[in-house]
């Protein structure tokens, strides 16, 4: 049954080969300067830094850059792009790199007027942002948190140790984003696949999470089939360009809240991660891969028709002669088997976790979940049952 829901995504997507000749157009509608926020090197070493520089000069755009965006964007990076804002009077934004890149300029967007401290209103007390924000566009080059069409932000306040995310309404989403998959054929394996499976997370945290048997279950299971396949594809050939783009349009499509519509959603592995990630700036995606596994095996039963479904739709496996509950562990066990053949992490202890800190990631996780609403203590069993 689909409950009642209100639909509007107002980021225009520019996809392809020759989505670049797009940007033209879209500068001018903005004024006269742009604040370029970027990673490290990696846009340099592709060629499109300067391509951006051009398309810019020509559009007779005053350019100021913020460079040097972590992997686990930091709220002092934000506060540093925000008075870069103020100080050179910023008309708009323009994100270059990933998920990680495109959060931190939607953060500086709502941060760089906002009076007091924007990490408590926006990120801890989640107020309405009542200040100016500027306008965010987006260049994709690599793929997976869905960033490039939605209004989530997710921000490590380091000193308090505290990495959480922030849903904004439409005012927040990018205006524009262009997707080439050709400017992901040089991100590392190790980055490819993490972001492969923080899209898969992305559909499984919406799909395992009550009101089940709708139409939004169904786009879930063939997204999902879909990155499966094209995943392994892309592996053994990262250029392949059908692979690459099947893969980024449907990490798109994983975040950009179609798959949420009439869902109550979980996000209880979001939540451990971004603790995690706290603690050990770890590639989301990997703490993802390695907390999934224990987290379902933990919660199944509570939700044992849609594991079962998952199982026979996702992973095509035969109910013949077995319980439900074999069927439904049997699915999660092929989603295991996937993550170490794509090489994901499988434990915690290799992305840099101490037992040390399980009880402290546990104790400051934001408790909620679908299925089963987790406590303290089941965060704890989960995050040990994955060290």
């Amino acid at each position: 049954m689909l409950f009642d829901f209100t639909y509007y995504n107002p980021t225009k997507i520019h996809f392809g080969r020759n989505s670049l000749d797009e940007l033209k157009g879209e500068l001018k509608n903005y004024g006269d300067t742009v604040l370029l926020v970027y990673g490290k090197n990696s846009i340099k070493k592709i060629g499109l830094y300067d391509k951006l520089i051009e398309i810019l000069k020509e559009s007779d755009k005053t350019v100021v850059e913020l460079e040097g965006v972590m992997s686990n964007p930091t709220y002092d990076k934000v506060l540093e792009g925000g008075k870069l804002v103020r100080d050179n009077k910023v008309d708009l934004i323009l994100a270059v790199g990933g998920g990680s890149v495109i959060d931190c300029a939607k953060a500086i967007s709502v941060s760089a007027y906002c009076e007091g401290d924007a990490f408590n209103r926006y990120w801890l007390n989640f107020e309405e942002v009542n200040n100016e924000i500027i306008p965010v566009g987006s260049i994709l080059t690599m793929v997976g948190t869905g960033s490039e069409m939605n209004g989530g932000s997710v921000i490590t306040h380091e000193e308090l140790k505290i990495k959480t995310g922030r849903v904004y309404s439409p005012d927040v989403y990018p205006k524009f984003s262009i997707l080439n998959p050709e400017y992901t054929f040089s991100v590392p394996q190790y980055q490819m696949v993490s972001g492969i499976f923080d899209i898969m997370s992305h559909l499984m945290e919406q799909y395992f999470s009550g009101n089940d048997n709708n139409t939004t279950d169904y786009v879930i299971e063939g997204l999902l089939r879909s990155v499966i396949d094209n995943a392994k594809v892309a592996i053994k050939s990262p250029k392949d360009y059908e692979a690459r783009s099947n893969i980024m349009w449907s990490a798109t499509l994983a975040l950009n809240t179609v798959t949420g519509l009439s869902k109550e959603q979980d996000w209880e592995v979001h939540m451990i991660e971004h603790q995690l990630g706290a603690y050990t700036d770890c590639a989301h995606g990997m703490g993802l891969a390695a907390i999934s596994i224990p987290y379902y095996r933990h919660i199944y039963s509570y939700g044992l028709d849609k594991f079962v479904r998952f199982a026979k739709e996702v992973w095509h496996v035969s109910e013949e002669g077995k319980t439900r509950d074999e069927i439904a562990l049997e699915g999660i066990n092929c989603l295991e088997s996937f993550i170490r053949e794509c090489g994901m992490a499988t434990t915690l202890r290799e992305l840099g976790a101490t037992k040390e800190m399980l009880p402290l990631i546990a104790n400051s996780t934001v408790l909620g979940g679908g299925y089963k609403k987790l406590t303290a203590e089941d965060v704890l069993e989960v995050l040990e049952k994955c060290y």
